[in-house]
């Protein structure tokens, strides 16, 4: 993972999602376009971070007025993108790297999975490809 930098706000709520949840925050994108705030947690957190029955995200829904995602890290490129695409189930990901120097991702999920892996309006789509540029250098993810 590369270095991240984050800012005063991104803080912020970091602070209150792992006070909130008990979970351990690696990350955290705030994303004005989609009014959402995406928290990366450690591997293993993903259930403290959700809590009972969704207890946790909405508490937090409702403190920030924004919508609140949750993807678990992992340090392997493949195991991320599945996180990041759950509950999709993915058959298979392979990473290309192609001649001009670029990386890129393809996704293979079960076809009656597609629409769940690109969400609505290609937000889970649009996430996954920002976190695995982010984390990975991974500059494409095509979902297939």
């Amino acid at each position: 993972m590369s270095k991240i930098r984050l800012t005063g706000d991104e803080i912020r709520y970091i602070s209150l999602f792992e006070s909130v949840t008990g979970a351990t925050a690696k990350d955290c994108i705030i994303d004005e376009k989609s009014n959402r705030v995406i928290f990366t947690v450690k591997p293993g957190d993903i259930g403290f971070a959700i809590g009972k029955g969704g207890a946790n995200i909405k508490f937090l829904r409702r403190m920030t007025g924004r919508d609140i995602e949750v993807v678990e890290y992992a340090d392997v490129p493949s195991e991320f993108i599945k996180n990041s695409l759950a509950p999709a189930r993915v058959k298979e990901i392979q990473i290309l790297d192609r001649p001009d120097g670029r990386r890129i991702a393809v996704v293979i999920v079960e076809p009656r999975d597609k629409g769940v892996a690109i969400g609505k309006n290609g937000k889970t789509a649009e996430r996954t490809r920002f976190l695995v540029k982010r984390y990975f250098q991974i500059d494409n993810v095509v979902i297939t």
